[in-house]
């Protein structure tokens, strides 16, 4: 089987979803099928150096040649909205002409970011007149209502919505990360035997505990190993919610021995960093987001890892980092909604503790309960460590992408 495989960002860039596409192409790849990828030269997470070298390779061949990336010149991605809504644009109609000319593909397999990508990708099937797999991480336009950047019923939204459908619409099987996400389609018409829910997954065996004694970025970073550290991981953008974390913080600035690192980047880290300056929260750090192979170090340098959205997401997305904290032997700890599926999965397994993500009073109080109580943090810890192994492995979560592939045809 050969997959044509559409993708805005790919390896090396760093986002959330990264370890999925390569955990899942390498799968595919072991099992005899190619791939076609079509995507642009990489922007997100890498150096000028990184792009400027990646600018020269035209074609890429992985695993063995089952893997061959067509990549195409495209500018960089900055932080100005418009700009980056032209970029994408620019990247889909320049997919769609790469993609037309793929005469061999059995099945067409694309991303929901941006929400373009569906719309992208239906029109692709119409030309080659193929199936469609439509990989959602993030439901839009609900994720704009969320985010607070539109409102239900505005103009972007009703566009937002007329894509969704379309996309829904063309999709033949549609792959969602949550139950919530699920019944979220469900309500809005999709037809049940488009849908397949699989969880994000977690290579239990690349994301494990590191000691403090063996955690290199402390020292690299000349952090203070007997402090209790909150850390933060990720994309710093508008859905995020990263005021509840400083709001936390600036509650237990006079706690010397509690310090909040925050890894990453995104369109909102200068304004992030400008309020912590403004509330002078001495005890909020921020450092660049770190590759993925140091996923592990990163979540395991503070006693509990933060997961945090904005109110609402949780009938739209299920961050798959919450898996790589409870992976690394963290406690979790979650701004999230408290009726939805993520605070379920972590109330009853006791890894974690979920707040309401617009109680930053509700948040602090969090952090002192579990630095009080140094035991039940590391039992929450190992509670995660045990859910991820025995629920969330690699192999189980590729097998069902797998299988969707092979219902298709």
């Amino acid at each position: 089987m050969k997959i044509l495989q559409l993708m805005p960002y790919y390896n090396p860039e760093q986002f959330s979803s990264a370890h999925l596409f390569n955990d899942l192409e390498q799968s595919m790849a072991e099992l005899g099928f190619s791939l076609h990828v079509i995507t642009p030269t990489p922007t997100r997470g890498v150096s000028n150096e990184t792009r400027a070298e990646y600018k020269k390779r035209r074609t890429e061949l992985r695993h063995g040649g089952a893997v061959r990336i067509a990549r195409f010149s495209l500018f960089g991605e900055g932080k100005n909205v418009l700009l980056r809504a032209v970029r994408y644009l620019l990247c889909n109609v320049i997919e769609y002409s790469k993609a037309c000319r793929i005469k061999d593909a059995d099945v067409i397999f694309s991303v929901s970011t941006p929400p373009t990508q569906g719309l992208l990708a239906a029109m692709v099937k119409k030309r080659l007149k193929i199936p469609f797999v439509y990989n959602l991480q993030d439901v839009f336009p609900d994720s704009l209502v969320t985010t607070g950047l539109s409102k239900e019923g505005s103009f972007l939204w009703k566009i937002g919505r007329k894509i969704e459908n379309f996309t829904y619409k063309h999709a033949d099987r549609i792959v969602v990360v949550s139950e919530n996400m699920k019944q979220n389609l469900l309500n809005k018409g999709v037809p049940e035997h488009k849908l397949s829910v699989c969880y994000n997954w977690v290579d239990d065996s690349a994301v494990t505990p590191v000691s403090a004694s063996d955690n290199r970025i402390l020292d690299e970073l000349s952090l203070d190993k007997s402090k209790f550290y909150v850390t933060y991981a990720g994309n710093l953008g508008e859905s995020q919610n990263i005021e509840v974390m400083l709001g936390a913080a600036a509650l237990l600035r006079g706690r010397s021995d509690i310090s909040f690192l925050i890894f990453g980047s995104g369109g909102n880290e200068e304004k992030y960093k400008a309020e912590a300056r403004q509330m002078q929260l001495d005890n909020v750090r921020f450092f660049p987001i770190q590759p993925y192979n140091r996923v592990s170090e990163v979540y395991s340098l503070g006693a509990v890892s933060l997961v945090s959205c904005k109110k609402g997401a949780g009938k739209s997305a299920l961050p798959s980092k919450t898996w790589s904290i409870m992976s690394a032997g963290t406690a979790v700890l979650a701004a999230f909604d408290k009726d939805s599926e993520l605070d379920e999965i972590i109330t009853r397994n006791n890894c974690g503790i979920c707040v309401n993500p617009d109680d930053p009073e509700r948040l602090a109080e969090a952090v002192e309960e579990l630095y009080r109580n140094s035991s039940l943090c590391v039992k929450m810890g190992e509670n995660g460590r045990r859910f991820v192994t025995e629920h969330l492995g690699k192999s189980a979560g590729t097998g069902h992408y797998i299988d969707v592939f092979n219902s298709l045809l």
